[in-house]
């Protein structure tokens, strides 16, 4: 199998500590490695990988080639501008079927975070499995831990009854965010599975459902991979591309679709809130990174490298200090962060983004 890693975000959601120029995936959030290095490393512990490639933007292509150690630079992709994950991943499966035909493929964000190495692997190897003796596209689920409205869910219909399949079902639907009501019904019900944004197939099984369902992508990624062997320039049919997450324009439509039940601990670290989740807290539930003190309140996260940041009398509250800008947010409207940021974009603040 060879691995695909998503890296052209920007991480929006970690604002001031992610930026443009270096995002989250770039970032060492959860230890002394950045999180790009930390999927790396876990990639290549699985058994079957035989190469991993990386894509993403052109702005970041050198700083990803000289920062994640063990990749080939031949292996690190830069799109020509973001245009979401279905024609990030059509042109990184287009390049790599023109290199190991009808290869099978499993793509991965750059940014979670996974505990349990052997129920990875073993989900990942069950996917590629799958993924060749039925030609089908297989998602990897989590068995939800409580009530999250931070993730998208995954529905799934009664197990397949087959030998070495086993905790593998046919896919029913897949959720968006929910509010807190329905994500309780989702956890209730118990056929809901937390989207975990990791994909197996074959390149064929993936170029025959882009005919089917996405068929502008479909020819765009012909032109293009026609293009690339003859060392010539794309740039002109990519920016002619629909921008289009992976998830609305095929996985939703398509049939042959499989969700595979893990337990490993997963989390996508996709918001302040999420991280003090998974972080050692003192015994008020305070988290302080770097400089900081807080006072007669409880359940506060600072992150301060050089300046002294004091919270007196506050709780639930993220505050966040880089050496320009100062972030104060609740912990229960951490997704506004987000907003922020486009505020800053519209507005041509761009040095603060």
């Amino acid at each position: 199998m060879i691995c695909v890693i998503l890296a052209g975000g920007s991480g929006k959601r970690f604002w001031p500590l992610s930026r443009r120029d270096h995002p989250k995936q770039l970032l060492n959030i959860v230890g002394d490695k950045t999180m790009l290095q930390m999927t790396v490393d876990r990639l290549k512990k699985v058994k079957g990988v035989e190469d991993i490639y990386i894509i993403t933007r052109s702005d970041l292509k050198e700083k990803v080639i000289n920062n994640v150690k063990s990749i080939k630079p031949d292996n690190v992709i830069a799109e020509p501008s973001g245009k979401n994950t279905a024609p990030a991943i059509a042109l990184i499966s287009a390049i790599i079927d023109l290199r190991n035909p009808n290869s099978v493929v499993g793509v991965f964000p750059a940014d979670h975070l996974i505990i349990g190495h052997l129920e990875f692997q073993k989900a990942i190897v069950t996917a590629e499995s799958l993924a060749k003796e039925k030609n089908a596209i297989v998602t990897i689920g989590v068995k939800p831990t409580f009530a999250s409205t931070g993730y998208g869910y995954i529905q799934h219909d009664e197990e397949i009854s087959e030998k070495n399949f086993e905790g593998v079902y046919k896919v029913k639907t897949f959720a968006e965010k929910p509010h807190k009501k329905l994500a309780e019904r989702f956890i209730k019900s118990g056929d809901f599975l937390w989207n975990a944004g990791m994909f197996v197939w074959k390149t064929e099984t993936l170029f025959k459902g882009l005919k089917t369902y996405m068929p502008e992508l479909h020819d765009s990624i012909t032109l293009i991979s026609e293009k690339i062997k003859e060392c010539k320039n794309y740039n002109d049919i990519w920016k002619e591309i629909d921008s289009e997450s992976i998830d609305y324009g095929l996985l939703e439509k398509v049939n042959n679709i499989f969700v595979i039940s893990c337990e490993f601990q997963w989390n996508d670290l996709g918001s302040w809130n999420a991280l003090y989740n998974i972080l050692a807290k003192d015994n008020r539930g305070n988290i302080i990174r770097g400089l900081g003190k807080v006072l007669d309140g409880k359940n506060n996260f600072i992150h301060s490298e050089k300046i002294f940041t004091a919270v007196v009398g506050t709780d639930d509250m993220v505050v966040i200090n880089t050496d320009d800008i100062s972030l104060v947010v609740h912990r229960d409207k951490v997704e506004l962060v987000k907003e922020m940021v486009k505020f800053l974009e519209e507005t041509g603040s761009d040095n603060l983004v």
